[in-house]
């Protein structure tokens, strides 16, 4: 089994961070032979999408040159990751009412013609199935459904589509709102928390007889 941890916040001690540390803790618990991948956005080099990338991206592999190659060097390597990993999980703040911009630059550079998502003549089909996804948010305010507060988060609702354009949709959200101090702060944490051990103990690898 392996598990993908990808951080997005630029704070090296941010309360995501925290939180998908929380998950891997746990994850571990339930797959002790299990492997971790880490991908930390805010410390990786991931380069803005270019016409060079596009270039390649829609040219046949057999056909590619030595820049094809490069301009798709850091993509291969995320795509590949994302691939390999059976559960991932990503740790996203608020920004702004949206999520940070080294996650959009990674969703950029895996969402890729040929790789993770084919387009036919039924529309687009994504092709990471079979694979468990949790989202874990921290966010100044809160913004539950239901509340008139709901219409401003342009976080859940993006990342909920993107992911299962390319194939990802079970997926899971937990969030850490009202990350304020404060005792609301401290109780929507701790319900994070328990959140995740919940779901964590749920990926149990089952017991053979």
């Amino acid at each position: 089994m392996k598990l993908l941890r990808i951080d997005s916040s630029a704070r090296r001690n941010s309360v995501s961070r925290q939180l998908t540390g929380r998950f891997v803790e746990a994850w571990k618990q339930e797959h002790p032979g299990g492997q971790v991948i880490e991908r930390d956005l805010a410390t990786t080099a991931i380069p803005p999408i270019t016409d060079e990338f596009v270039q390649a991206m829609h040219t046949n592999p057999a056909a590619h040159t030595v820049e094809h190659k490069k301009a798709l060097a850091v993509s291969d390597v995320l795509v590949e990751e994302l691939l390999a990993a059976d559960t991932i999980v990503i740790g996203s703040p608020m920004y702004n009412f949206a999520i940070p911009a080294p996650l959009k630059a990674w969703i950029d550079q895996v969402v890729r013609v040929g790789k993770t998502v084919l387009f036919g003549a039924s529309g687009p089909q994504g092709l990471l199935k079979g694979k468990k996804v949790y989202v874990i948010t921290s966010r100044g305010g809160a913004y539950l459904a239901g509340t008139p507060t709901e219409r401003f988060d342009y976080q859940e609702p993006y990342l909920r589509h993107i992911l299962a354009f390319i194939g990802l949709t079970n997926v899971t959200f937990i969030h850490a709102e009202n990350q304020k101090p404060g005792e609301a702060g401290d109780l929507a944490r701790a319900a994070a928390i328990a959140q995740i051990q919940q779901h964590a103990s749920r990926e149990r690898i089952p017991v053979t007889q």
